[in-house]
């Protein structure tokens, strides 16, 4: 899902390139009424205690739906600070799905720990991809305004020991 625009109750999102029209309206806290094509619907949002992060249960007439609200940039340091834990980090893929917008080095170019490598957008923010250690990138595996899919390597490293 992408949030595309919101002005005071009208929003309109994309889920799976599906334009989504809607008027929403907090009737109390965590409790939403959605107008969508003339249909009216009621949604209650409660935050998941027994989980981390964004996780909420969304509860409808017939349903409850499970969902985890992503930031991207929160989402990419998580993932590198696990990556970081292991022994050493080989390579760099994307966290999601996006747009490769700039590529800042080359094949054979030794980097230092924390530089920026690729610029990959998603969701209409651009984000930095840094190396974790000294190291020199042995493959690039994509091209500048290429798309490229979650969890896709996108660069490849011989980390300095």
């Amino acid at each position: 899902m992408e949030l595309i625009s919101k002005e005071d109750n009208l929003v309109k999102i994309t889920i799976d390139d599906v334009l989504f029209e809607l008027n929403i309206v907090t009737t109390e806290r965590g409790v939403f009424s959605i107008l969508h094509n003339g249909r009216s619907y009621n949604a209650e949002l409660t935050r998941d205690t027994n989980a981390n992060g964004y996780s909420y249960m969304v509860n409808t007439f017939f349903s409850s739906i499970p969902v985890e609200i992503l930031d991207p940039q929160s989402k990419y340091r998580q993932i590198r600070k696990k990556d970081n834990a292991g022994d050493s980090q080989s390579n760099i893929q994307s966290y999601i799905p996006g747009k490769v917008v700039k590529i800042l080095v080359e094949e054979g170019q030794e980097v230092d720990a924390q530089q920026s490598v690729i610029v990959i957008e998603a969701m209409k923010m651009q984000n930095e991809y840094k190396v974790a250690a000294d190291c020199t990138i042995k493959q690039i595996l994509v091209k500048e305004n290429e798309n490229v899919s979650a969890g896709q390597v996108l660069i490849t490293l011989d980390v300095k020991n």
